[in-house]
């Protein structure tokens, strides 16, 4: 590299850093500053009092000081902080002269900055120099109008030197500005505490041309209000109200104005004051509007008014809400309610036309499921509220023809209709709508419906034809087979219902065989044929082996017979036979802790002993997983059970227990004993393996 001169000169050579690798304790800028903290390194020492005894030592002092801040301001002009502290600093002295020459020269750098100006006076005023504080007050205002502080400072001292006229004089230069809306309200203030209220009205009358706003002709007319200027004040709202015109309405005006005339008892005024608003302002813009002219009449109105003030403001709200979405089907409930309440006939049923005008626009149910209740609520009305019989047959069948059977329909319309036929006693248009509804669209409910129909009219020679009818459409349906046996064993016919139950039980599909067999059970039971029940248990056996069902066989004999418990012993052996023989372990383990409870309570302590030896050791194994392509995902673990009868595991198990207790036994020949031990374990876990297939099992 060269410098201007031409001469090379040399970079400066850099040391390389031979162990870059970061050090043990590492030391981050927070620990470093604490530590500065905690060990005061930056605390310097205040310097020593200075006592000074002599003028000599008092002008050197000043000189030592003045040249500092001489030199400070030299340094940087533009910093207030320098002058403002040397300025202070000679009016310390008393050198006050001194200090009105600091300030000047500040000023002469920048006469912009407000903080040199409120410093400059605040000395003035603290040396009781009004006339110079007046002075630096004046020439603030006129460099700085737009400074509030300037004026608001200026006005409180001519005030607090009980110059009411200066002060009022000030206000007017300041107002000749039309400054934002606080000083004016000051202003006013100021007018009041000496109780001038022609001076205050005057400056209201210019400050709500100045800022014209709707909040400024409020405060106005309640200022008159206050001071029992009643038709003042009226006529304020009144010239507001003009002021304003239809463009420009807002409902903050006439809230006032309404109230203020509720004040005055004129209640026909603000009547007449909200709704001249509520006609001329939008409806969106009113809200406030309509609570307080709704208050107002509950306070003061009858009730029709109040309702017709209520009613006409969510009919709007509804009315806004169905057409800017026709199918938003809550929208017209609610609206139809509203209509409802208000006992129009007429009205109402014209917004059910209107309503059940919005087909849902898919021939999907869900879509339809609100729909269909505008159609019900429609012929609950004609029938109930308007009491025409005959508009609310051709409702039901209106709404029949328009669903979709052949896609779906409702239940609940076919039955309410052969319902409504029957509150009109017309028996065989209902039995007619009812066989309509299960020839072209069979569902189990219109079927359960027409049966709860022809039960309550104890017709139950019509009640058998639809339950035959029923489970022709349905044979696989577990429900309706128990309803039909309970009927006829009702009606005390068990023969009928179980005949009903074999055939269910004999059919190839069902839904809920468990529930069906359990009903056939505890009929039987019920009419006390235990043969029976004991057949039927022995035929259910031979069908699944299931653990709950053994259980429920013994707890039977048991309950029939609780003194003898040899009957339920025996099924207890029979069925941890048979589920030994399935190889279902976890059912196995059920059926013996049960078996276990039962010994508990009725059997003796060698029953006991033979469930005990019965019970399974749980071992916990490992397998392998594979995914669904069938790769291997690893190993999971399981539990187990061994039970003492597998012979095929029990001489593992013992060799595994054996070479385990070798190992503890041979401590003091560690390494001979170690690896026999070893051995015989991994020779015990083989046999294990292989005794239980290719699943990888290690028992534990």
């Amino acid at each position: 590299m060269t410098s201007e001169g031409g001469t090379k000169s040399k970079m400066p050579k850099v040391s390389k850093v031979k162990n870059k690798t970061p050090a043990e304790i590492q030391i981050t800028a927070e620990q470093l500053i604490r530590e500065a903290k905690e060990r005061d390194l930056e605390i310097v020492a205040p310097p020593p009092k200075q006592k000074i005894s002599d003028p000599d030592e008092l002008a050197e002092y000043k000189l030592r000081k003045r040249k500092a801040f001489e030199d400070a301001i030299r340094r940087n002009r533009s910093l207030v902080s320098n002058w403002i502290t040397y300025a202070q600093w000679e009016e310390s002295q008393h050198e006050i002269q001194r200090a009105r020459s600091v300030f000047e020269r500040a000023l002469d750098v920048d006469h912009r900055t407000i903080t040199i100006w409120l410093k400059y006076a605040e000395m003035e005023m603290k040396n009781k120099q009004i006339n110079f504080a007046r002075n630096i007050w004046d020439r603030a205002v006129t460099i700085l109008p737009r400074a509030n502080q300037f004026w608001y400072k200026y006005t409180y001292m001519e005030e607090m030197l009980a110059n009411i006229a200066g002060a009022r004089q000030v206000f007017e230069r300041w107002m000749e500005w039309q400054p934002e809306e606080q000083p004016w309200l000051t202003y006013i203030k100021f007018e009041l505490r000496y109780k001038e209220l022609d001076r205050a009205r005057s400056i209201y009358e210019r400050f709500v041309l100045v800022h014209p706003e709707v909040k400024n002709w409020t405060k106005y007319a309640k200022f008159e209000q206050q001071h029992s200027y009643i038709s003042s004040a009226r006529r304020i709202y009144e010239r507001a109200v003009e002021f304003f015109g239809e463009d420009n309405m807002d409902e903050r005006l006439f809230l006032g104005f309404a109230k203020f005339e509720e004040n005055q008892k004129e209640h026909e005024r603000a009547r007449a004051i909200y709704k001249y608003a509520l006609e001329h302002i939008e409806k969106e813009k009113a809200q406030e509007l309509f609570k307080s002219y709704t208050i107002h009449e509950k306070k003061f109105g009858d009730r029709e008014a109040i309702e017709d003030v209520i009613v006409s403001k969510r009919r709007y709200q509804y009315e806004e809400e169905v057409k800017s979405n026709p199918h938003n089907y809550d929208a017209w409930f609610d609206y139809l309610r509203l209509f409802e309440n208000d006992g129009n006939i007429d009205g109402t049923r014209e917004v059910y036309e209107r309503a059940i005008a919005n087909i849902p626009p898919s021939p999907e149910k869900r879509f339809w499921r609100r729909y269909i209740y505008l159609w019900i609520n429609y012929a609950l009305f004609e029938e109930l509220e308007a009491e025409e019989p005959e508009k609310t047959r051709q409702v039901y069948k209106a709404c029949l023809d328009l669903l979709p059977h052949k896609r779906f329909t409702f239940a609940k319309i076919w039955l309410l209709y052969g319902q409504f036929e029957i509150r009109q006693r017309e028996l065989q248009a209902a039995r007619r709508i009812m066989g309509t509804a299960i020839g072209r669209c069979p569902k189990d409910k219109l079927f359960r419906g027409y049966i709860d129909l022809e039960i309550q009219l104890r017709e139950f020679e019509r009640c058998r034809i639809l339950y035959e009818k029923f489970l022709e459409f349905g044979p696989e349906n577990c429900t309706t087979w128990i309803k039909f046996a309970e009927l006829e064993a009702i009606l005390g016919d068990q023969e009928r219902a179980r005949a009903i139950y074999e055939l269910a039980i004999n059919q190839p599909r069902l839904d809920m065989p468990e529930v069906l067999w359990k009903s056939y059970i505890d009929f039987e039971i019920e009419g006390e044929e235990f043969d029976r029940t004991r057949a039927l248990y022995r035929r259910l056996l031979e069908r699944t082996h299931h653990v709950k069902v053994w259980i429920s066989f013994a707890q039977f004999e048991l309950s029939i017979n609780p003194e003898s418990p040899t009957a339920c012993r025996a099924i207890y052996k029979e069925a941890n036979k048979a589920l030994k023989i399935s190889d279902e372990k976890e059912e196995r383990m059920m059926l013996l802790e049960t078996w276990k409870e039962f010994e508990g309570e009725h059997g003796d302590e060698n029953s006991q002993e033979e469930v005990s030896k019965l019970m399974p050791k749980r071992v916990k194994k490992r397998r392998k997983v594979q995914t669904e392509d069938g790769t291997d995902a690893g190993w999971e673990e399981y539990f187990d059970y061994i039970f003492p009868s597998d012979e095929a595991t029990l001489p593992n198990l013992k060799l595994l227990a054996m070479a385990k207790a070798w190992k503890k036994q041979g401590a003091s020949e560690q390494t001979t004993a170690a690896t026999v031990a070893v051995g015989a374990e991994k020779t015990a876990a083989a046999a294990v393996a292989t005794s239980d297939g290719d699943d990888g099992a290690e028992g534990v």
